[in-house]
């Protein structure tokens, strides 16, 4: 479902597409910025970190725009969905998982969100699926059998499982998501309820990492600083309110089309930053994933039911 927002201001459309390749750079970017940045902090305290983070700089900024208020019961439901699956589940799964896989896999293998709400809709909601759309999930599915075919994939580390296993968990962590609050009314909108979504995702991560992490290891200095910076009000605060601005200006399949930029450029920027190989079988799986997608979208837009969340993408 579209994001829906009460706030009067509404960008004009170049500036929306000037706003949707920003948020297309800083997140894509950003994949290779976080595998860097695990080099300085620990994966789940760097979740909770940037969690935290994003919780401050979005109520810092719902307070100036006059938005930040308490939720409404009726909201509450999607605010403990989003910060549960959405922020809390994914973030967390994909930063652990990007200790054992290279970025620019790991933006693919997290963009396959979108595939698991075929059959999850079908089995939980009774969605009739037609041919585009099954069509749709066949290719991303094949896509994702390419990526762990044995001859581009070491099926003997079980580290390498075990991080590309928590990415497909995460981002079926989302599917859930979208399918718990499809057809959900909120009844604030997406700027006031992010700052307590963030702060429901940080109150699960921080005492996660104190068990799991301990106090964590943490190599302050500047390096740590920039990543943390980019992270925080960048990458998810700057970014959330961009896709809501977005989405706002443009049509909801345009901004899905597009937005699929995401995983092309952090494969490419993962590339170019930390020297990763453009592998055949990550380039071939990529494709025919974005395929897949593009035709799952493409269905929607004809008339089916919308697979996006009732809240803007938080993920790179």
């Amino acid at each position: 479902m579209k994001p829906v927002v009460t706030s009067s201001a509404v960008v004009t459309r170049p500036v929306a597409w000037s706003l949707l390749a920003v948020v297309i750079v800083l997140w894509g970017a950003n994949w290779p910025v976080m595998k860097y940045g695990l080099g300085y902090i620990s994966p789940l305290w760097f979740a909770a970190t940037r969690m935290l983070l994003g919780a401050l700089t979005m109520a810092l900024v719902a307070a100036a725009l006059g938005k930040l208020e308490f939720p409404r019961r009726g909201d509450w439901p999607v605010v403990l969905s989003v910060g549960l699956l959405q922020m809390a589940a994914f973030l967390g799964l994909v930063t652990v998982a990007l200790q054992y896989v290279p970025a620019g896999r790991s933006a693919i293998l997290a963009y396959t969100t979108s595939l698991w709400v075929v059959p999850l809709a079908m089995l939980l909601l009774g969605e009739r699926v037609d041919a585009r759309k099954l069509a749709g999930f066949l290719l991303g599915l094949l896509g994702v059998l390419v990526m762990f075919n044995p001859f581009g994939f070491d099926w003997s580390d079980p580290q390498v499982i075990i991080g590309n296993g928590l990415l497909l968990v995460a981002a079926f962590c989302w599917a859930l998501l979208i399918i718990q609050v499809r057809g959900t009314p909120m009844q604030g909108s997406p700027l006031s309820l992010a700052p307590w979504q963030f702060l429901v995702a940080s109150m699960v991560l921080v005492p996660v990492a104190v068990v799991m992490e301990g106090s964590g290891h943490w190599h302050w200095g500047v390096e740590l600083a920039w990543v943390l910076l980019y992270n925080g009000p960048l990458a998810t605060a700057l970014c959330f309110w961009a896709m809501i601005s977005i989405t706002r200006a443009l049509p909801a399949s345009t901004t899905s089309v597009a937005s699929l930029g995401v995983p092309v450029f952090g494969l490419l920027a993962s590339a170019v930053a930390l020297a990763e190989p453009l592998t055949l079988t990550n380039s071939v799986g990529l494709v025919l994933i974005l395929v897949g997608l593009l035709n799952l979208t493409l269905a929607d837009r004809a008339g089916q039911a919308p697979t996006e969340p009732v809240v803007s993408r938080v993920k790179e």
